[in-house]
């Protein structure tokens, strides 16, 4: 009997031993460098080299082939993500034929994130082009959320022969920033952005993207930028980040929308009220900025060919707060468009 309690004891002080580890490793934080290099995505990552304002640079993307005779789609993440966000959406169009193109634009997810670098849609427009032309893909459709709904509208506005379609999801820049906010140097977002917490970037999710709501899918998303702040290139993180934001407010694509060529779907969660600069008005304005309800008929307004496809009660990410509905929006406005 002595040597069975022992035994247990044994037993007992390997098991607290090791639910210490456990939790010790539990508590660390998060920490990821620049290119996300021990970041997994759920699908393989491919790297497509280029040079750019006299820099080699590095492409990241993911590449899922058509079934024979049918389309391709390009789908562009928004700012605060990566390629990784689209993985349902990825699995879903793959299963019905398509093939699927998931680039991590340049200052963004695994790809290259040069410091001394003139950030554009004009660019980023040219770069996917470029990612496009080496895979062969002779024409897409191109799916922008957020901020990857502008430069999805800038792509179809430089290469209307290429963009089958352009499927805007809660796309921003539905509206002219600078009509109604001040304009901010880099220096302004570089320091809100090494002033960013864990905590912060959790909470700004959870009250804009989410309606409060949170689960461990949401809390996911914000694993990468949370693991860069505790990361070894904290400080080139930020500077890209607020470099990036500067094409948001200088480089509207809205009035151009009337220039479309090619049909358009508009898939909008119409309690979305992203607007940027919302913080920074300028002296009088009174103007309600980031009213999707209203913003998404504005714009459909101005496109030829256009349907817009609403979604009362979901907000600025439908893809992520409820893909049974999305995907048969998303399955709708692809109707027709498989060869």
């Amino acid at each position: 009997m002595p040597a069975l309690c022992t035994v247990c004891l044994c037993v007992l002080l390997l098991l607290t031993q090791h639910v210490s580890a456990d939790t010790e490793k539990a508590l660390q934080p998060l920490r990821y460098d620049a290119l996300l290099s021990n970041y997994d995505y759920d699908f393989a990552v491919n790297t497509f080299p280029f040079q750019s304002q006299q820099q080699q640079l590095k492409m990241a993307y993911i590449y899922l082939e058509a079934k024979p005779g049918n389309a391709v789609v390009t789908l562009l993440h928004g700012k605060n993500f990566n390629a990784d966000y689209w993985a349902s959406t990825a699995k879903f169009l793959h299963a019905l034929g398509y093939g699927v193109l998931i680039p991590d634009q340049i200052g963004f997810g695994k790809s290259s994130k040069p410091t001394n670098y003139q950030y554009s849609f004009a660019a980023l427009a040219q770069h996917t082009k470029a990612l496009m032309d080496s895979l062969q893909i002779k024409k897409s459709i191109v799916l922008g959320h957020s901020m990857g709904g502008m430069l999805a509208s800038r792509f179809a506005l430089m290469y209307p022969e290429i963009t089958r379609q352009l499927i805007l999801l809660n796309p921003i820049g539905l509206e002219n920033y600078l009509q109604f906010v001040d304009y901010k140097d880099s220096d302004f977002f570089y320091k809100n952005e090494l002033a960013k917490t864990a905590e912060g970037i959790q909470a700004y999710q959870q009250k804009n993207y989410y309606d409060g709501q949170w689960n461990k899918q949401y809390a996911a998303l914000t694993d990468f930028m949370i693991g860069q702040l505790h990361g070894p290139d904290k400080e080139q993180i930020a500077w890209v980040n607020a470099k990036t934001y500067d094409m948001i407010f200088t480089q509207p694509v809205i009035n151009e929308f009337k220039h479309l060529t090619m049909p358009v779907k508009l898939i909008i969660g119409t309690r979305d009220r992203t607007g940027p600069g919302r913080n920074w008005k300028k002296n009088g304005v009174d103007y309600e900025l980031g009213r999707y309800d209203k913003l998404a008929k504005n714009a459909a307004a101005q496109i030829k060919d256009v349907t817009l496809f609403e979604l009362d009660g979901l907000g600025h990410l439908p893809h992520i707060e409820d893909f049974t509905r999305f995907k048969a929006v998303l399955k709708t406005a692809l109707d027709n468009q498989t060869h």
